[in-house]
Parts: C-alpha cells; structure tokens; sequence
C-alpha cells in the first residue's frame, strides 16, 4: 500500500463557479482524505513559484494571472496512489480532451479555465504543498486510510 499526500487546487473558476463543493465531493467519494484545506487570494510571487517549472513559456503570464483572478481553494490531499488516482478524476489539462465522468471532462470549459490543479508526480507534490501549506497545517487521517482501504 503507497500512501500518497498530493495537491490539488480548486481555481478562481471552480469557485466563482460554486464548484468547490462537487470537487471535494468527487475525490472524497474515490476514498481519498482531505489533510488539509484552505481558501487564499495568491500573490503574484506565490503563483509564479507555483507555476516555476513554466517559466519562460509564452503561457507562463497567463497561468499566474489566471490564478491570481480570485481565491482560491488549496487542498492537501491523502490516500493510496493519490498522485496518479487524483489526476485520473481531474481529467486531462484541455476539457475537450477528457474523459466523460472526470471533474474537467464534465465541468470544465476551456484549457485555461480547467476548474483544477493536481500535482504532477512525487516530487513536484513535494514542492507544491510546501507553497501552500505549513507543516503544523496537515491533519493526518491516515487511521481513517487504512481502515477505508480494508473495506
């Protein structure tokens, strides 16, 4: 069993869009745990860390003023395979592009306004969740992983 912590993000669209709720909701239902969550306006100098591995890209500009737009939801999120199984229920980047049944292929509109981040892979969770979150801010639940994962 691989217990993973990864991050997912809820965008300004998810949340203008009243859809924190029916994410959490769909990664909840999966079997995956929150360690963390919290609602925060990015400043510029945290979305261009967030999005370093872009720099230099001609849409880097445009990802950090997207996610500047509004608040959004930062959560930290735990379970078996979480990287990989996360991204699954997100769906690829380009809603046209993913599968009916995942968060963007159902809700998502357009490539830039995909409704949710999710870490990548190991290392760049790592690296994300230490943007957003402090070490004394996870919650561990992994007492409720183990007996989920049993069942």
């Amino acid at each position: 069993m691989t217990i993973e912590r990864t991050l997912i993000l809820c965008k300004p669209d998810a949340v203008s869009r009243g859809l924190v709720g029916e994410i959490v909701a769909r990664l909840e239902r999966r079997g995956y745990v929150i360690a963390a969550m919290k609602m925060l306006q990015l400043d510029g100098d945290r979305a261009r860390a967030h999005y370093a591995e872009h720099a230099g890209k001609p849409f880097f500009g445009d990802l950090v003023a997207f996610i500047t737009t509004g608040p959004l939801v930062a959560m930290a999120v735990e379970g078996e395979n979480a990287i990989e199984g996360c991204r699954q229920i997100i769906g690829a980047t380009n809603p046209l592009s993913a599968a009916p049944g995942s968060i963007r292929g159902d809700l998502a509109q357009t490539i830039g306004r995909n409704l949710v981040h999710g870490s990548d892979g190991k290392d760049s969770a790592e690296r994300e969740l230490k943007i957003f979150f402090g070490a004394n801010e996870f919650v561990s639940r992994r007492h409720d992983l183990e007996r989920w994962i049993k069942d």
